[in-house]
């Protein structure tokens, strides 16, 4: 582990003089670490292709399309492995036992695989309609394989019509008699075999093409599902080798065409009537179009609406041979886009809500927020307003309950904030490794849209035919793209939230514990300030209802403020004590003062060539002249290289005056650096506001501290304005004034990416209410204060209230990226919880984290953290003030990592009988050089007690261990052993 020494106080280096012996600060110092770790991956696996469950140690296992295995049980107890090649995971299979490879297995494409229950042999079926065996765990092909001509011996002359039996299908284990398989064939044909007497004891004659197969429990009878939307019952009997007929035919949504029963299981019960539940099946015209699971059980009927695909599923149920029944306790399904869990004991099956595994993508995530050490008062009202949205849900325990999690209870609660296109924002818990979802506000309520947001499937009355239940929460489709959530941000101590989305609106919510009807205050906004030549081509604002509007416990809206024109916003801050918020949009920023409803300041950022932030993101219309202007005016100006930029600026300025002396020194540039081209003052959207920032600092003069607001925009222009904020007492009666205090230009023009005041000791400021009530040391007022200038090209400290510049680091000149996130975080000693000491850190364009020491600006770290082709990657990103982050991987997950020692969030789990779990995998490769289309292979993956498992949960693990080659002809096997990391 790197060990990095981030700066040394003057007062430990006369101590260390004077005593002639390290001081104890110094060796704490060293303790200090930056060590990134990628720890876990939290939200819905993208691109499920294959699911698994083995009942006896309560593990589920999802295979990818990426060729990703994820391996869960209780909650916080997961690993992941990922195999080396691209390959779609088509089927997985638990059992226990260690496997190894010895000698080649197949020449044709692998169809179904069926480890029996002893763990002693898997069958293997194939397209070809061949069922081969390998002893296990040493995976010796046996000479002992099933072709189609043993079986077409025992089929009536009348059923063979010189046509195939077409591929195995299904191969299932008789309940009873493990020495006896049931093979399904494509065609109809199902033939139980005796694997002692290699001999066909029954045939049963099915005319209609095999989906699935499933045993009744009892090993009396099976039930077959079929191509027309059917299911088929079938007796077994050692009286009748040849069976022409099924006990019963059913078609449940005939007798119109439907679509094939993909597959079904049969449940027996105490209750006596028998549990069916099959996918698919629906009348092909009418809901042709719907992914369906439906569940029938005597006179009850219920058709499961899911919005994505069925991929597999299965039931949670007795599996103790000396039990007479199932007795399902719950249904899982694996849907393309969710996990659903359907609670089979309670009346009505209900949904079981998921502890991990939640869509984060259930509408298109726009935005994100993280709040480190939430107090325990907002937790529990959050909570409870989010248990109150859950009424259609049990509270049933948790049915996948393998392993044991053995990682410590956080030590404080994390919540993750995610904005989504549909105008929501969900609450997460993300203080441990499983993202628990806690509650979703929804913003589309308090405007006028075109849309019903009451689905009529969930009204379904009795007569409705089939009889849907609209299930999950995956929704992809938003109603209107100008409800998208673009901003959040949450004052955790006052309970009180800020929204802002792509249609200019911006949204003041307070966390209520009773519901209540009210309308909503409405104001707006003029960020154009009357400036003429400016024409909005983009989307209409967004029209509020004019009546009241019924808002459940939780956060509910109090003030609507609209900015015109109606832009996207791009940044905001909140100050709760002050009662204030900022917002910033591609036109301007404004401040207003929702206590007293009032607008403070609006301020046009606007160039008079930003024609194109006229035109809004939602807008397609871009003047093509205007392109090839601007970038011929670009080619221009690169070939004046060596000449001095002379920065337009006022002479009355001191402000001015020290950035052309800084001008002047960055000038000279060194062989080391790239040298920089200033950016042009007319290039198009230079007026956006990308960040804007509250603080009580040193302003106006150097004795007198007071509230700031700060605002940075993309041409590199810093406006400060000093506010006149009256005492609480007075805030209905006085209104808050605001006058520019200072104006900065920075040479480069380069985009503002963060703003952050740093006290007399260099440390950041405490939040809002920290130091009121005692939670937060109060900052250094005596020193002098300064202010960290983050843009994409340099970080810069300038001195307050001279803004005269202090130091200044020029990443774009050393490493050749472009900055693209900055947070301020503290990192605690691992030696000690007691000290600490604040960083910068920043991600850049091309993926990488740096890591700075404040207020040097010293290079600690650098780490290859995304891609740099990842662009959404590095956009989503967000850190912690804790020295952790998320990014998103995929549409549906986010990667978790740490740059801090002492703050790691991570899988750690055990199991209680020592047990070796291993996975057979079945993967689709495509190869471009030859015919191959198949691989077989193993993961192994170990759990034990003597040695907790711990696993990273990333998709950097690779295989390791030696890989023999099996296939030949028309396939390709291989086996890999992974061995997940231990410690």
């Amino acid at each position: 582990m790197l060990t990095w020494l981030v700066f040394l106080l003057s007062h430990c280096s006369s101590e260390k003089k004077s005593h002639g012996r390290p001081c104890a600060l110094d060796e704490l110092k060293h303790t200090l670490s930056f060590p990134f770790v990628q720890t876990v991956e939290h939200g819905f696996p993208n691109q499920p292709s294959a699911l698994a469950y083995d009942p006896k140690l309560q593990l589920m296992a999802i295979g990818t399309k990426s060729g990703a295995i994820k391996v869960y049980g209780a909650p916080g107890v997961e690993c992941t492995g990922l195999h080396k090649e691209t390959a779609t995971v088509t089927q997985l299979h638990f059992f226990p036992g260690q496997v190894k490879l010895s000698q080649p297995l197949i020449a044709t494409r692998v169809t179904v695989l069926l480890p029996k229950l002893s763990c002693d042999l898997l069958a293997v079926g194939t397209e070809g309609g061949g069922v081969h065996f390998l002893e296990l765990p040493s995976f010796t092909l046996l000479d002992r394989s099933i072709f189609q001509d043993e079986i077409m011996q025992s089929v009536p002359e009348e059923y063979k019509c010189g046509k195939s039996l077409g591929p195995v299908e299904s191969l299932q284990e008789h309940p009873q008699h493990p020495d006896k398989i049931l093979i399904g064939y494509s065609r109809g044909l199902v033939v139980l075999w005796d694997l002692q007497s290699r001999h066909a004891d029954n045939v049963f004659l099915g005319k209609q093409q095999l989906e699935s197969l499933v045993w009744v429990r009892s090993g009396n009878s099976f039930v077959s599902s079929h191509s027309d939307g059917g299911y088929m019952v079938w007796p077994v009997s050692s009286s009748t080798p040849c069976t022409h007929e099924p006990v019963t035919s059913t078609i449940p949504y005939g007798p119109f065409p439907c679509k094939a029963v993909n597959k079904i299981l049969w449940r027996t019960t105490e209750s006596g009537a028998p549990l069916v539940l099959f996918s698919g099946g629906m009348p092909r015209a009418s809901y042709g179009d719907r992914h369906c699971l439906t569940i029938l059980q005597d006179s009850q009927h219920i058709t499961l609406d899911f919005t994505s695909r069925v991929i597999d599923f299965f039931t949670i149920h007795c599996i103790d041979r000396d039990k007479e029944f199932d007795d399902p306790l719950a249904l899982v399904v694996l849907l393309e886009e969710e996990l659903v869990v359907i609670d089979l004991q309670t009346a009505g099956w209900p949904t079981i809500p998921s502890p991990y595994l939640a869509p984060l993508h259930s509408s298109a995530i726009t935005c994100s927020y993280h709040i480190s050490n939430v107090p325990t008062k907002l937790w529990d009202r959050v909570i409870s307003a989010g248990q109150r949205q859950c009424h259609l849900q049990t509270h049933t325990n948790w049915p996948i309950c393998g392993g044991k999690n053995l990682a410590p209870s956080p030590k404080q609660q994390e919540l993750l904030l995610t904005g989504h296109e549909d105008g929501t924002v969900r609450f997460w818990d993300a203080s441990g490794v499983s993202l628990r979802p806690l509650y979703k506000l929804s913003t589309a309520n308090i405007f006028q849209t075109d849309c019903d947001h009451n689905d009529s499937l969930t009204q379904a009355g009795e007569e409705d035919w089939p009889p849907f239940r609209k299930v999950g929460c995956f929704d992809p489709y938003s109603d209107d793209p100008r409800l998208g959530i673009q901003k959040i941000c949450l004052c955790k101590y006052s309970g009180k939230l800020l929204v802002a989305g792509t249609a200019g609106q911006v949204i003041v919510l307070y966390l209520c514990d009773e519901k209540s009807d009210h309308m909503i205050d409405v104001a707006t906004v003029d960020l154009l300030q009357d400036r003429e030549g400016f024409t909005w081509k983009g989307h209409d604002r967004l029209p509020p209802k004019s009546s009241s509007v019924p808002f459940a416990p939780g956060f509910q809206p109090v003030v609507l403020v609209q900015c015109m024109p109606p832009a996207a916003v791009t940044a905001v801050t909140l100050h709760a004590e002050w009662n204030l918020i900022a917002f910033g949009t591609s036109h301007g920023f404004g401040l207003f003062d929702y206590h007293r409803r009032s607008p403070v300041l609006a301020r046009c950022t606007l160039h008079p060539n930003d024609s194109l932030a006229m035109e809004g993101p939602l807008s397609r219309v871009k003047s093509l002249k205007k392109s090839l202007r601007q970038s011929f005016r670009r080619i221009r100006k690169s070939r004046v290289s060596g000449k001095k930029r002379v920065m337009v600026s006022s002479p009355s300025s001191k402000v001015q005056e020290a950035n052309a002396q800084l001008a002047e020194q960055d000038a000279e540039v060194t062989p080391v650096q790239r040298r920089i081209e200033p950016r042009s003052a007319d290039d198009s959207l230079s007026g956006v506001v990308r960040c804007l920032c509250f603080a009580d600092t040193f302003l106006r003069d150097g004795t007198h501290h007071g509230p700031t607001m700060w605002a940075g925009t993309n041409s590199g222009c810093v406006y400060a304005y000093a506010l006149d904020v009256p005492s609480q007492d007075k805030f209905s009666e006085q209104s808050v004034e605001a006058l520019l205090g200072k104006e900065i230009q920075l040479m480069h023009r380069a985009p503002v990416v963060s703003i952050a005041v740093l006290d007399g000791r260099g440390n950041p400021l405490p939040e809002p209410y920290e130091v009121s009530r005692d939670l937060a040391k109060a900052p250094d007022m005596q020193g002098s204060h300064s202010v960290l200038i983050a843009s994409e090209e340099q970080f810069k400290v300038f001195m307050l209230p001279r803004v005269s510049a202090k130091t200044k680091f020029k990443l774009t000149a050393h490493e050749g990226c472009r900055v693209r996130k900055v947070a301020l975080v503290n990192f605690s000693s691992v030696a000690s919880e007691d000290y600490s000491e604040n960083g910068l850190v920043c991600l850049t364009n091309l993926g990488d984290i740096h890591v700075f020491s404040i207020p040097a600006l010293r290079p600690q770290v650098r780490y290859d953290c995304i891609r740099k082709e990842d662009i959404s990657g590095i956009a989503s990103c967000v850190f912690t003030k804790t020295g952790q982050g998320f990014y998103l991987i995929s549409p549906s997950e986010y990667e978790r990592f740490s740059l801090s020692a002492r703050v790691i969030t991570k899988p750690l789990s055990g199991f209680e009988e020592r047990w070796t779990v291993i996975l057979c995998l079945l993967l689709l490769f495509e190869f471009s050089w030859c015919s191959y289309h198949n691989s077989l292979s193993w993961y192994h993956f170990s759990f034990c007690t003597t040695v907790p498992h711990q696993a990273n949960g990333t998709h950097k693990t690779q295989p390791t261990g030696e890989s023999k080659s099996v296939g030949d002809a028309e396939g390709k096997s291989s086996v890999f052993k992974m061995q997940t990391a231990a410690k």
